[in-house]
């Protein structure tokens, strides 16, 4: 629905999803989506929802176990929920040639927010492996194989981050060395780069609003989980800066923390900074992908408000902020729910 708010069409639009509603499945056959299964047993639940196969369809791969670059272990496909498993993918792809599909793509997400130029070349060795041995086995043609994301953004200062021209050569390099000699030099290459994309390109500001001395010190802002919940969620760093101190020195400890009933919502455990002053503003960095994309109105929170920095150093207000009556919108069954909106 987004991708078609936004003028995308047909098969510019790429329907990725797992433990599907048959409603979703019907929606993007009707905007003529390439549909990507994540389970065989999607296949006769497809054909139960739209009533057929479409001609041209894709699979996604999970190969298991874990996916290692030379000793280090980038991430734990074995462990994910998403995908078919090597033999499955072959089966699935018969089964789809045999109910009419002429045309195949394969897609794989095997390691997420990698640091490193290799890990992009090496996926797409093993998938453009597997894309010949298919070929082979089943007769199939492949029309395009998905890379997906994975490739990460330096989180971290000392990070050194992702060449992304050196990522694409060696992806190229890759593509000459498999495909080509087995005549599939016609095979397309797409990506889902969001997180490389858009997060370095997003921060959330928010301002300091309590500080807190007991077994710890905590400083309390007026942002919580429901603007940000990646830390929360996993623990994950973004970096943080006080403005106006960001030459000062960074001697003192602080958590930083937001207003939610859980003890997860805090933004930065045990972090060195400069001393924070109430009304001091701090920009919480790399949020573009994860901010309110991941958004949600627990304990009754509201989201924020989005501005645009536009080049010439104007700012445009492109999503305003939630209201109380946004909140109670859907309560308009109960006589409460049209006072409270009000």
């Amino acid at each position: 629905m987004l991708s078609e708010a936004i003028g995308a069409t047909g098969e510019e639009i790429m329907f990725s999803s797992n433990d599907t509603p048959a409603e979703e499945f019907t929606y993007a056959e009707q905007l003529g989506a390439i549909i990507n299964l994540d389970d065989i047993t999607h296949i006769d639940f497809l054909e139960k929802t739209i009533g057929y196969i479409p001609e041209t369809i894709s699979c996604r791969y999970n190969p298991g176990g874990l996916f290692k670059i030379s000793n280090d272990i980038m991430d734990n496909p074995g462990d994910a929920k998403y995908g078919m498993t090597t033999e499955q993918l072959f089966e699935a792809f018969k089964i789809l040639k045999g109910k009419g599909a002429k045309e195949f793509g394969i897609h794989a997400f095997l390691a997420s927010n990698t640091v490193t130029n290799e890990y992009y070349p090496m996926l797409a060795k093993v998938l453009f492996e597997v894309a010949v041995k298919l070929k082979k086995e089943t007769g199939v043609h492949i029309k395009f194989i998905n890379l997906s994301g994975g490739i990460g953004i330096p989180y971290t200062p000392d990070q050194e981050p992702n060449d992304i021209r050196m990522i694409g050569d060696g992806v190229r390099r890759v593509y000459e060395e498999v495909l080509v000699p087995e005549g599939m030099g016609d095979v397309a290459i797409y990506t889902e780069l969001g997180r490389f994309m858009m997060g370095p390109y997003g921060c959330m500001v928010t301002k300091a609003i309590h500080q807190k001395s007991t077994h710890k010190e905590y400083i309390g802002v007026d942002a919580c989980a429901v603007n940000l919940m990646r830390p929360a969620m996993y623990g994950a760093y973004h970096h943080i800066t006080v403005m106006g101190k960001e030459k000062k020195p960074c001697d003192h400890r602080y958590d930083i923390v937001g207003s939610l009933c859980e003890n997860n919502d805090k933004f930065a455990i045990d972090r060195m900074m400069p001393k924070i002053d109430i009304g001091d503003l701090l920009v919480i960095h790399d949020t573009g992908a994860h901010g309110f994309a991941m958004g949600y109105n627990y304990n009754g929170k509201l989201k924020s408000a989005e501005l645009l920095l536009k080049e010439d150093g104007t700012v445009q207000l492109i999503r305003r902020a939630e209201t109380p009556a946004d909140y109670f919108a859907t309560f308009d069954c109960f006589e409460i729910g049209s006072k409270l909106s009000k």
